[in-house]
């Protein structure tokens, strides 16, 4: 397979456009590609081409999609990643992670004992089209801004999860409670942060419908957790 760049500005079979700086760059420079090369490109909404480079020069890069590509399909349920913000740059392994398995959007979340202070949503987005890129999905999840968990809790998704500790009360029959029902068409994941929910937190998660589920036994990293779940998640719903 050719490389591949992510164009969000794609239009149609036989258009040119011009890539955006960075991708260019790393057409031109990295890569070394020119004037007639093929390539595939994308637009992170489930379109993709073949495209043949028409120019590339230090002043723009344009290329010409002359084939659709089929995209690999997406996931039966769409589902969002509401994360709490992390420690570091771990964010940045969960949104690579979910973009990997599939999630079409990740909210950061502001806890109550939340302790990560990145707000960096450009770069995240960043890692997402990355991520996109090297698994060869041609969606790139919508990454938002830091909203509360109190805001997330007013969310609209057909399914709401709390993922929380293997010790929560009832927590062991949230699974099998997602088994037996239908697959949605939308879902919330909801990850708290690396101290857990407060109680409160977890009274308001119950009040506003949420369904409290759990991975086994063992506790695992907050970072590593939620690819854990997601993957869980598309079993039960038949993605994989």
């Amino acid at each position: 397979m050719p490389p591949r760049f992510f164009i969000p500005g794609l239009t149609a079979v036989g258009q040119p456009v011009p890539m955006p700086e960075d991708e260019a760059t790393h057409l031109r420079r990295v890569l070394r590609l020119g004037k007639g090369d093929m390539v595939a490109v994308f637009d992170g909404r489930g379109a993709e081409y073949l495209a043949r480079v028409e120019e590339a020069t230090s002043r723009v890069t344009i290329v010409r999609p002359c084939e659709a590509i089929p995209a690999t399909p997406e996931p039966v349920v769409a589902l969002t990643v509401a994360q709490a913000l992390l420690k570091g740059r771990k964010f940045d392994d969960v949104v690579r992670d979910v973009t990997m398995v599939g999630a079409v959007a990740v909210q950061p979340l502001l806890t109550a004992r939340t302790e990560g202070r990145s707000r960096d949503t450009e770069r995240w987005a960043r890692v997402a089209v990355a991520s996109a890129k090297q698994c060869r999905r041609a969606v790139v999840p919508d990454v938002r801004t830091p909203i509360s968990f109190n805001d997330v809790c007013h969310d609209r998704s057909a399914l709401k999860l709390l993922l929380v500790e293997p010790s929560a009360v009832g927590a062991g029959t949230g699974l099998r409670q997602v088994r037996e029902g239908p697959a949605p068409a939308t879902a919330l994941l909801a990850v708290g942060p690396e101290g857990g929910w407060t109680d409160a937190e977890l009274d308001a998660a119950r009040a506003a419908g949420f369904i409290a589920v759990t991975l086994g036994r063992r506790t695992l990293r907050a970072d590593a957790v939620v690819v854990s779940a997601v993957s869980v998640l598309q079993y039960i719903w038949g993605d994989f």
